[in-house]
């Protein structure tokens, strides 16, 4: 631990995948002694307060509006932030990824700041796939070659996003930078994943794979469906599916076979009623501590955070990404061999019914999932990142840990 308590802020954005593991870090620097505020949508103070953390609310905006559009953007937001600065005064920053204001904040406030990726690294090396396009890496030197040519569009479309980020960083009263991922801390990024997930690479010296930083809201136990066959979890994204499509494929799917069925609508209420077939329940929220242990498949959108907590207790995954970095984390997936993805847009009965078949009837997808759960025993992320930011305090020159090794 560093020498004195700190003080610092830790904001993320609203979403749980990106709440729950900025909560689980806050309260483990809380438990080691230091002072944290959470700064997050306000929907989750009652979450924040119950975990014995400070709570402030974060005004939402555009990150890089249109020029006259007139939106509030980072630069705005991160002026708003100062008054925040100035009176809790933190020695430390920790900015979740999509959240730029509070990292221009702390440059602007003059305090140290880190950031929190929950999910796998977002920068890949040259001759690699985009990152969320779901592409499995090259396998030849030949595939490294055609990906490699894509290089210049990707530096042409990070430098466009500088050009955004620089345009907020005069609004926030700071100069223009020259890097490319100005929104990531120079000196510290916790990228909150299993290193198993991720392709082997050359990491940056501020990168560190933690493992992933897991949270949960308390919720009373629900009724399973009786008798012994396989249990399958039905855990859709909170955000990209509004009509509920994987929970009826699923349920659909799994109608009359010799599965057990728990799918639950994550709070995403039903425009239609759903046919819940006999060897299925359905909740409208539940407990993963109850159920996944208790599952043999979990089937979900990819969400990182749903994909981490399968993967803790040793439980393959069925993933059908519907956006974003869900199609990087079912590349993931595939390639570490714990499971199996399906394309949204063939996201069926057949389709579902096929591929939960194939999971359950071949074993590697377990062993395989089951070998991370032991890593993931014996690695607590949440510490991992706490004792990051503690040398990072502890570091009078504000850099990263020159003695550092790659995730292994």
């Amino acid at each position: 631990m560093s020498r004195n308590p700190l003080r610092c802020i830790v904001a993320a954005f609203g979403d749980p995948g990106h709440v729950f593991p900025a909560v689980s870090l806050a309260r483990s620097l809380s438990s080691r002694g230091h002072e944290v505020l959470v700064e997050t949508w306000p929907q989750w103070q009652d979450a924040v307060e119950a975990a014995g953390l400070a709570f402030q609310s974060a005004d939402q905006y555009q990150v890089f509006p249109p020029p006259r559009s007139g939106s509030p953007g980072a630069g705005r937001a991160a002026v708003a932030l100062m008054p925040l600065l100035e009176e809790f005064r933190p020695d430390l920053v920790v900015n979740d990824i999509l959240t730029v204001a509070p990292a221009l904040a702390a440059e602007k406030y003059g305090c140290r700041w880190a950031t929190l990726v929950p999910h796998v690294f977002p920068i890949q090396d040259s001759g690699m796939p985009f990152f969320s396009v779901g592409a499995l890496p090259p396998r030849t030197e030949v595939g490294r070659r055609v990906w490699g040519l894509t290089d210049r569009l990707l530096e042409y479309g990070l430098g466009r996003g500088r050009e955004d980020l620089n345009a907020q960083r005069k609004v926030a009263g700071l100069p223009a930078t020259d890097r490319f991922h100005g929104g990531m801390s120079p000196d510290l990024a916790m990228v909150a994943t299993y290193p198993q997930l991720e392709y082997p690479r050359d990491w940056p010296d501020p990168v560190h794979v933690t493992g992933p930083m897991p949270f949960e809201i308390p919720h009373e136990d629900i009724s399973l469906p009786p008798g012994d066959d396989p249990l399958v979890l039905v855990a859709p994204s909170t955000s990209q599916d509004p009509d509920n499509r994987l929970v009826r494929s699923a349920l659909a799917a799994m109608a009359g076979e010799a599965v057990r069925v728990v799918a639950t609508t994550n709070r995403v209420v039903p425009s239609r009623p759903i046919e819940v077939p006999p060897n299925a329940v359905l909740a409208d929220w539940l407990s993963y501590s109850q159920v996944m242990p208790r599952a043999s498949l979990v089937i979900c959108h990819g969400g990182h955070g749903t994909v981490a907590r399968a993967l803790s207790d040793g439980v393959p995954v069925l993933t059908c990404p519907a956006a974003g970095d869900m199609n990087e984390t079912a590349a993931r997936i595939t390639w570490a061999g714990v499971g199996l993805s399906i394309r949204w847009s063939l996201t069926g009965p057949h389709s579902l019914r096929w591929a939960v078949a194939e999971i359950l009837a071949d074993p590697s997808f377990r062993e395989k999932a089951e070998a991370i759960a032991r890593w993931s025993a014996g690695h607590d992320g949440a510490a991992r990142g706490s004792e990051l930011i503690e040398r990072l305090a502890a570091n009078s020159l504000g850099g990263a840990d020159s003695n550092r090794q790659p995730p292994t």
